[in-house]
């Protein structure tokens, strides 16, 4: 029998998007501020046999952009709202959280899926879907504080028996909460997340690029109020509202890059053709003006 180990919890403490983004290991994913304040977020990481845990907050919105790693399959817990999403390596889609938003996540490897003999194709139509049921927020609360407890003290535990009961837990929710779709609900669902899919893709094959709504729409295939209406779903901000967003998150990583510009060049770059608005509106969001960026950058 393999004698138990203590587990090591990482832990990460981020002031800025960019490394709450490189903190977090095997995700392809871009973060952007979307309310304002200084960002603060928090992450711990656990590394068990073929299984990875997380527990992410982040104190202001956030707009995630981002694709599961390859192969996995990751239940993800929005304890904001206690849903379950679940995603594989398609699930490549564009959010917003809330503000002081928690999540807690367990992603299994392709490795380890193969030797419970896993069959995906019976999980289709449950990703990226909110999924509730009861036991959702008695899972995150457990798995928090097993993280505490881990990351506190030299705690043995075998990683690969934490890995067997994570799996069981995580589909037993999985199956009650499945049972709670509707299918004209689901079906909509499908549809408004194609829309995003389509958004996603160009954000992240774009990300200095700038379009006006009637050019979104099109990228996205639909008519202006369908994206509206998807938008509404997926972010809970208007598409105006989030395309001035990104722009100032665009201004903001040009200023942060350092470059020999000026803040009246980088705004010209992202449409801000009123410097004055550009600069109190990147101050209400990141709490300090676009010449305090550029000179810390540099």
């Amino acid at each position: 029998m393999t004698a138990p180990t203590a587990l090591q919890v990482q832990h990460f403490h981020t002031t800025d998007v960019a490394e709450q983004t490189r903190a977090t290991p095997s995700w392809q994913q871009h973060y952007q501020q979307m309310s304002p304040g200084h960002f603060s977020g928090q992450l711990r990481w656990l590394g068990l046999e073929g299984v990875q845990v997380y527990e992410e907050h982040l104190n202001t919105r956030v707009e995630q952009c981002f694709r599961a790693p390859s192969g996995a399959l990751a239940f993800c817990f929005d304890r904001s709202e206690n849903s379950l999403y679940l995603l594989n390596e398609d699930s490549r889609n564009i959010w917003i959280t809330p503000e002081n938003y928690q999540e807690v996540a367990v992603v299994f490897e392709q490795p380890f899926l193969a030797s419970h003999h896993l069959d995906l194709e019976r999980l289709r139509g449950l990703f990226m879907v909110p999924l509730s049921c009861r036991q959702n927020a008695l899972f995150g609360n457990w798995l928090s504080a097993t993280l505490t407890q881990l990351g506190q003290a030299a705690c043995p535990v075998q990683g690969r028996a934490l890995g067997e009961q994570l799996l069981e837990d995580c589909l037993f929710i999985l199956d009650n909460a499945g049972h709670c779709l509707h299918g004209d609900a689901r079906e909509r669902r499908d549809e408004e997340r194609a829309i995003m899919h389509r958004v996603s893709e160009w954000a992240a094959d774009c990300p200095d690029e700038t379009l006006n709504l009637l050019q979104l729409a099109k990228v996205a295939g639909v008519s202006l109020r369908q994206l509206q209406q998807a938008f509404k779903a997926f972010t809970g901000l208007p598409p105006a509202h989030w395309l001035r967003l990104r722009r100032l998150n665009g201004a903001r990583r040009d200023l942060l890059r350092g470059a020999q510009a000026t803040v009246a060049e980088v705004a010209m770059r992202w449409s801000f053709w009123h410097l004055g608005r550009f600069s109190e509106s990147y101050r209400q969001l990141f709490c300090e003006l676009p010449s305090e960026t550029l000179k810390r950058a540099r």
